[in-house]
Parts: structure tokens; sequence; C-alpha cells
């Protein structure tokens, strides 16, 4: 039941930094989109973008945290 238990806290781990990746990931892509119709905002698109990415960041950080947690806290 323990290695069970350790599995589904490293599998949430891993959904977590594969979620992350993808939001990162559409992120760029729309902001290199938006950069392409209105270069002139580049400025703001990239700011706003940096900002979306740090909290898209955060929260898969939480989730790896979450995990990890449940890792080493598997009751005997």
């Amino acid at each position: 039941m323990e290695l069970l238990h350790v599995g589904v806290a490293a599998l949430g781990a891993g959904l977590a930094v594969l979620g992350a990746g993808i939001g990162v990931g559409k992120i760029g892509g729309s902001a290199m989109d938006a950069i392409a119709r209105q270069p002139e905002a580049s400025g703001k698109i990239q700011t706003s973008m940096i900002i979306a990415a740090a909290l898209v960041e955060g929260v898969a950080l939480f989730g790896v945290v979450a995990a990890l947690l449940g890792v080493l806290t598997v009751p005997n």
C-alpha cells in the first residue's frame, strides 16, 4: 500500500510539471502571435506573458511540493 501511495504522489508531481510545460508553451506561443500582429505593443505583451508564466510556474511548484509531501509523509 505504501508503494501505491508513493506512486500516486509521483504521478501527481509529474502531471504538475507537464501541465506547467504545456501552459507556458501556450502562453509563449500566444504572445508571439500577438507581437506579430501588433509589434508596437511588444513591451506590454511581454510583461503580461512573464507575469502569466510566473503564475503558472507557481501553481506547478505548489503541486510538486504537495506531491513531495505525499511521498515524504508515508504512513507506517
